[in-house]
């Protein structure tokens, strides 16, 4: 089995502001974009016309009704699910040829494709689905945080993120090292009180998911513009856990 590298004290990863993304699936198109010809490409589509398609995709955004509770109308949630690039992976731990390896200088998770052998332990292991099995190639695929964008210096400082930051019409994406107390994110995360995904397992996930605001009901009973307080953060993670039993059936 794999063996974790010292812990760094960068941190590369993603927040993600569930109350401005409106499942417009930007990010995941970008990202399949970039990725078909990049390290981890191609990004192979198997029937991708027909009545079943199936492919790898890094990203996916998956929207839920969530139902009125007190004085919060009914809304709908927009749940962008990509790899979180936890500190203590395990998809890294559990590969048995050490084809899955966190970096120890930025902490992104990554796959050496010439060592995976598609056994998708891997994708077991993870609790978060963020794991893709390509059957063209046999070998497993995973968000990459676009290592081979965030550092190409042929490219504007300004483009030198992952490429569904870059094309999120939203702004709901942020990148940054979450690793620095006063990087942007981290400063964003403490101000919207961002929470990890289901930190209860142990894998210390380094994305972080900001809440939605809550609503006041408009004149037709639906949500409105968000309320000046803050919500309770505490509500975040019971409906992450929700959502992850739903995506695991």
């Amino acid at each position: 089995m794999t063996a974790l590298p010292a812990p760094g004290k960068k941190k590369l990863g993603l927040v993600i502001d569930l109350d401005t993304c409106v499942g417009c699936h930007a990010c995941a198109v970008s990202c399949k974009e970039w990725n078909a010809g990049g390290i981890a490409g191609p990004l192979t589509d198997e029937r991708p016309y027909g009545k079943d398609p199936s492919g790898v995709w890094f990203n996916r955004v998956h929207s839920y009704e969530v139902a009125a509770t007190g004085d919060q109308p009914a809304t709908t949630l927009h749940f962008p699910r990509s790899c979180l690039h936890c500190e203590t992976p395990a998809c890294v731990t559990v590969c048995p040829t050490g084809a899955s390896f966190k970096r120890a200088e930025d902490g992104i998770v990554l796959v050496d494709e010439d060592k995976c052998i598609g056994c998708k332990l891997c994708s077991w292991a993870c609790p978060y689905g963020a794991r893709e099995y390509s059957a063209v190639e046999g070998v497993m695929k995973k968000c990459t945080l676009c290592v081979d964008r965030i550092y190409n210096e042929s490219i504007p400082e300004a483009q030198r993120q992952p490429a569904c930051v870059q094309a999120c019409p939203t702004r709901a994406r942020h990148f940054g090292d979450l690793g620095d107390p006063d990087s942007d994110v981290s400063r964003l995360v403490a101000e919207r009180g961002g929470v990890p995904l289901m930190p209860e397992l142990g894998y210390a996930p380094v994305n972080r998911y900001l809440p939605q605001r809550p609503r006041r009901a408009g004149p037709s009973g639906e949500a409105d513009a968000p309320a000046a307080e803050r919500l309770d953060t505490t509500q975040l993670n019971p409906l992450l856990r929700w959502l992850d039993r739903a995506l695991s059936r």
